[in-house]
């Protein structure tokens, strides 16, 4: 039986591709490379389509005997989000519809789901819980929260069974350096950083200095992509074994502040990393750190890859070997 891996030609999910394909599952990767990249795909059976297609659907399912989906087929741009909400909406909300509706169709009952801390909103506690409220402050976060919904609709009317997993910052590259971060635009803090000794931009912007942290910056909980790979893993095998519909944090439970990230972007590349500091970006929580106690009890899974320099060196390994990102 195979997994099937929607946006598996993407970051995370390219690291997932790779982790199953280690532990000698078959698998089969479904990515439109709108994002995604096929260099990205170490292995597997990948099929380039779209989720909203239908008849492409067909063709996967008729074609491979899956047993298991994991979905990270979506947009995922914060700012962009709320700029072109129907983008969003069409491709989150409706893909997983559209996939939701062929694998019931063809009896595939197991899925695990790549969400988002962003489904919280403003933090009420620190570290975040499973049962805190949801209250997203942005498109991004209200789509992904939609798609969890429709996946516990599916369950009570269909029986199949889901399991969502809510993280925060994915960082990191594979140990080998074959594979890692290539955004287009880059969003995240850690490329961004390593953008400068690369020499792509002067200097890395600190927004904010006055929050109410040891050093003033905000503080966020940062995960290794393997790590991450480990637990999508994990909730594919908690399925398989007659788990029920669940949802899980992925986190730390330490964070790192932005000036401590860039201080050990300075250790690891030996470049000084000039900042500028800017004024704070509206709606940026001072701390976001989440509990992933429940994923340990449950899943078994805790960070292995948690040393803030292994995640930036592995960062570095990648960047260095592929400085303008994968071949375009």
């Amino acid at each position: 039986m195979a997994v099937l891996v929607t946006g598996g030609a993407g970051y995370i999910g390219s690291h997932t591709v790779a982790e199953l394909i280690a532990n000698q599952e078959e698998v089969v990767i479904v990515d439109n490379l709108y994002q995604g990249h096929k260099e990205a795909v170490l292995g597997g059976k990948l099929y380039v389509g779209d989720i909203r297609d239908k008849e492409f659907l067909d063709q996967v399912f008729k074609e491979n005997a899956i047993d298991a989906v994991i979905h990270f087929a979506a947009n995922s741009l914060v700012g962009e989000s709320m700029k072109d909400p129907a983008k969003y909406y069409h491709n989150n909300v409706y893909g997983t519809l559209c996939l939701l509706e062929k694998m019931n169709e063809y009896g595939v009952s197991k899925i695990v789901f790549s969400s988002t801390a962003a489904t919280y909103g403003e933090p009420e506690n620190v570290p975040i819980l499973e049962t805190d409220r949801t209250f997203p402050t942005n498109t991004y976060g209200e789509t992904k929260l939609a798609m969890e919904k429709m996946m516990k609709w599916f369950d009570t009317a269909h029986n199949v069974k889901y399991v969502s997993l809510r993280y925060f910052n994915a960082c990191g590259a594979h140990e080998s350096g074959r594979i890692g971060e290539d955004h287009d635009p880059e969003t995240h803090l850690i490329p961004l950083i390593l953008q400068v000794p690369l020499g792509k931009r002067p200097h890395i912007s600190v927004y904010g200095e006055d929050y109410p942290t040891a050093d003033g910056s905000c503080i966020r909980d940062y995960l290794h992509v393997t790590d991450l790979a480990d637990a999508h893993m994990r909730a594919v095998k908690y399925l398989r074994e007659g788990g029920d519909s669940n949802i899980f944090n992925l986190g730390s439970g330490n964070g790192y502040s932005v000036k401590e990230v860039i201080e050990m972007a300075r250790k690891v590349t030996g470049h000084p990393i000039p900042v500028s500091v800017e004024g704070r970006r509206a709606g940026d929580p001072a701390a976001l750190i989440a509990s992933s106690k429940k994923a340990y009890d449950v899943l078994g899974w805790k960070p292995r890859f948690d040393s803030l320099e292994y995640i930036i060196g592995t960062a570095w390994k990648w960047h260095q070997g592929h400085p303008n990102g994968f071949a375009k």
